[in-house]
């Protein structure tokens, strides 16, 4: 049998801003700044408080109308700017009163969506600044198709406007028919001079003046260290990512920190704002190993737009080193050295003080992808005191070629993306639904501790191609679908209290777990610090906090006011209130007072799974330990398959949607996904889809029919994120390793799996406990439910690998007797549905020694 996905590969091709922008007292604030919510009639404030306002001042003409999207993602951070756009049929120009002595940020806001009935596949155009193009035959909807978000920002650095007027203009483009403009929000503020000219790669005598362009931020990297928002920049706003995504090979380094008796300090020559100090305070060296080092390079890779050049500004700050000439390094762009013999004490003159270095390379036009490589290698024939290199962050910045031009093509999806979205599109019938069907879809995606971590997807469906200048651009039904969630906010009735309005709750829902006031939640997180953040979701912050005098708990607050994630809210409350399982994640409260919606509930200690597998500075789990928490996550979807009264499909399992407490136990979370399943007389739940790109069902996907068996494809790819330290999508691999699901299946076809596994655990996993588990996993990712097995079968299968890692010596036989015994104990569990029961009549003396439980919690 051949075990197949349709899971496309991605090409990113364009850097995705995924947070709101906010200003903050530095040197980005400007008394002429500009914050247009675009479309809206009485502007709005976004989740970081930020005031919008209305864009119909600053128009100069009025052939253009304003519209609501029909549909509201749930990955977006507010209803301001998104949910509200302004569409152009007609070339039409913004102006704005600017400093003539001051560069400025341009920021433009696109959520593709549908407005007024309009096809968002329509929108293609141009919009140019002054004398500078920014974008041209633009297609937003294929934009974020590719960079797999719902909403995305472009930035641009433009230089100073010598008239003091700005004109942007928006032209619908010419190329296609009844093609239409839009824009949700554009931002506008003076900024410092960043730039200063970039030495030419390979020409030492050449600098490209940098001062008089315009840019576009394509990249903009923490590297070694984590996300950095935007409220949390050096008073310029910008957004800072995880680097790791980008490294090229197994070869990624080590990460470090500043430790405490190390203080950053910026000199003269290095404002404060250049970049902050979470950047200079963390860093990716190479590693201990000299021999190592000097026969590898440091590298990441990044696709970008040819026939353009790029300045790529190198952020450096050592924190180790003290003295000249102990980690000298060169440094590579696109295999040409842009800097020998790189030496950051002899350049800073001090440990803990930042230094930037910028260089400029061209990138020719020529055959199959563009690719800008950043390579670090130690400079050996000086003979520095270790082997080494280091780097602290790295911008990328494209300028404006000679016209004055800065706009790239749209990204062209790769041919598995067109195969699997021309087979969607032949067997997707929407029950009821019209034969020329257009669906808005996302994906709501998980924790920003993983900026790239999160996925979320928008796309149209059409069953007619257009034909665009001879190349057909039609992209279709590979898309999650979301209908439209539009649900009023209201207050509710909390602790007694009387408000106006409504509960979004039910009495009944209400009644089954605990109330909290709004000045409780508030006192518990430290009035919603932020030095209280413990992670980001679509659904909003969750907070560490303290209740009843010492009790740790997690607390998820939605947006306040926003109308984002009502049925969710609902649905999460609705779900665990009624569920008790040791392995599912305890709610014990929520809140819904003054707009806000808030749940509350057990903290776990050691956050999610993906934390302690990649891209992290957690030292790796042991392959037990991976296998331990693999059961205890197996039996929490057991038990939402079985165990409960009715069958609950989670609908979003992934690395991230498993948390760990103090004990390392897995507790599956986030249910506000998940549905009801079929009864004794259905084989299947007929509903939109919705889940996360790299674990969805494409059976589910391709037939809207929801079964447990979808539930169980994710957990494959779980399996295989374990088993492989690998994200479930990499969009910067090639293209046939772009899938996790796919790769994997392909290799274990191939017979080389193990080539593929964590290095961690290259020779230290039993062969025939890696042959189980590789095959329980490839039956999880079987292309149709029904040759699936069920989550009591990968459980059993789990428990019999873990069997054969423990006791190599004892024969298959005894194995499958103790995981014939651990199975049995957890079917007795099953109908238990107290966790504080659950503890108080089981002894632990009397559990079977072999039963992979690797914590008795007590109950609350």
């Amino acid at each position: 049998m051949k075990f197949k996905t349709h899971i496309f590969s991605l090409i990113v091709v364009c850097f995705a801003w995924s947070t709101t922008h906010v200003v903050s007292k530095g040197p980005a604030s400007d008394s002429d700044s500009y914050i247009l919510s675009c479309g809206s009639s009485n502007g709005g404030t976004d989740s970081d408080g930020r005031k919008w306002v209305i864009d119909i001042k600053s128009l100069t003409s009025s052939n253009s109308v304003t519209a609501t999207a029909q549909y509201q993602d749930p990955s977006l951070p507010s209803e301001t700017p998104y949910m509200s756009a302004r569409i152009f049929t007609s070339q039409s120009t913004y102006q704005f009163s600017v400093s003539p002595k001051k560069r400025l940020w341009v920021r433009l806001h696109f959520y593709p969506s549908t407005y007024s009935n309009l096809d968002p596949a329509d929108s293609y155009f141009d919009v140019v600044a002054n004398e500078f193009t920014l974008l041209k035959n633009f297609s937003a909807t294929i934009t974020a198709q590719a960079l797999t978000q719902a909403y995305f920002i472009r930035e641009f650095s433009l230089p100073p406007v010598k008239s003091g007027k700005l004109n942007i203009t928006f032209t619908p483009s010419k190329q296609h028919e009844g093609s239409y403009a839009f824009v949700n929000g554009i931002e506008i503020m003076g900024m410092p001079e960043l730039f200063q000219p970039a030495t030419m790669v390979g020409f030492t005598d050449q600098t490209i003046e940098v001062e008089s362009n315009s840019l576009q931020t394509i990249f903009r990297l923490n590297v070694g260290g984590q996300y950095i928002a935007a409220t949390n920049d050096s008073g310029l706003t910008r957004t800072w990512y995880d680097d790791s995504p980008y490294l090229f090979g197994a070869a990624f380094g080590v990460t470090s920190q500043a430790d405490k008796n190390v203080k950053i300090q910026y000199p003269l020559d290095t404002p404060e704002y250049i970049a902050p100090v979470n950047v200079y305070s963390t860093a990716r060296s190479m590693g201990p190993d000299a021999k190592i080092n000097a026969n590898y390079n440091l590298t990441w890779a990044f696709q970008v737009d040819a026939n353009f050049t790029y300045v790529v500004r190198f952020h450096f700050c050592e924190l180790k080193m003290t003295k000249v000439n102990q980690r000298v390094f060169d440094i590579f762009l696109n295999n040409k050295t842009a800097q020998a013999a790189a030496d950051v004490i002899a350049w800073s003159g001090s440990q803990g003080v930042p230094v930037y270095k910028d260089y400029a390379t061209y990138v020719a036009d020529g055959t199959g992808d563009y690719q800008l490589w950043v390579a670090l290698h130690p400079s050996v024939s000086m003979k520095p005191e270790y082997n080494d290199a280091i780097l602290n962050g790295l911008e990328i910045f494209k300028v404006n070629d000679t016209g004055g031009n800065l706009a790239g093509p749209n990204p062209v999806p790769s041919q598995m993306m067109l195969q699997a979205e021309a087979e969607a599109t032949k067997n997707f019938s929407p029950a009821g639904g019209p034969s020329h069907a257009q669906v808005i879809g996302g994906i709501a995606g998980g924790a920003a501790g993983f900026a790239f971590a999160a996925a979320v997807c928008i796309v149209v469906y059409r069953r007619k191609r257009k034909n665009a200048g001879g190349m057909e651009s039609g992209f279709g039904s590979w898309l999650p679908l979301y209908g439209n969630s539009h649900t009023s906010t209201s207050k509710s009735t909390i602790s007694g209290k009387s408000t106006t309005g409504s509960s979004h709750l039910s009495t009944i829902t209400q009644g089954l777990c605990r109330h909290f006031s709004l000045p409780e939640i508030r006192q518990a997180a430290k009035n919603f610090h932020e030095s209280q953040v413990i992670g980001v979701g679509g659904f909003g912050k969750v907070y560490k906090g303290i209740i009843d005098g010492g009790t740790q708990v997690a607390i998820k607050r939605s947006s306040p006011s926003s109308e984002q994630g009502v049925h969710e809210f609902q649905t999460e409350i609705e779900m665990l209130s009624k569920l008790r399982h040791r392995h599912l994640v305890s709610l014990i409260g929520f809140c819904e007072e003054d707009g806000e919606m808030i749940l509350v509930y057990d903290y776990m200690a050691n956050g999610t799974l993906r934390e302690h597998i990649y891209k992290t500075n957690n030292a790796p789990l042991s392959w037990k330990q991976r296998l331990e928490i693999c059961i205890g996550a197996a039996r929490g979807l057991h038990y939402l398959h079985t165990g409960a009264k009715y069958t609950i499909i989670h609908r979003d399992v992934k690395t991230t949607n498993i948390l760990l407490d103090e004990n390392w136990v897995a507790k599956v979370s986030d249910f506000g996904l998940s549905k009801t399943g079929p009864n004794l007389n259905q084989t299947h739940v007929s509903t939109v889809v919705k889940g996360s790109f790299g674990y969805l069902d494409p059976e589910y996907f391709r037939r809207q029919q929801l079964t447990e068996k979808s539930d169980v494809y994710s957990f494959g790819v779980v399996l295989l994120e374990v088993l492989c330290a690998r994200p479930a999508l990499n969009p910067n691999l090639p293209k046939e390793q772009v899938s996790l699901a796919d790769w994997a299946l392909l290799c274990q076809k191939k017979g080389n799996l193990q080539d593929i596994i964590d290095p961690h655990f290259k020779g230290n996993i039993n062969p025939e406990c890696l042959k189980k588990f590789a095959e329980t996993a490839q039956k999880c990712l079987s292309d149709h439910g029904l040759a699936r097995p069920s989550m009591g079968d990968v459980l059993w299968n789990l428990e019999f690998a873990l069997q054969l890692q423990q006791n190599p010596s004892e024969g298959k036989h005894v194995a499958e007797e103790k995981a014939n015994d651990a199975y049995a104990m957890h079917k007795k569990m099953l109908n238990i549905e107290e966790e504080s029961s659950l503890n108080e009549d089981t002894d632990d003396s009397n559990t079977n020694v072999v039963f992979s439980q690797l914590v008795n919690p007590k109950g609350r």
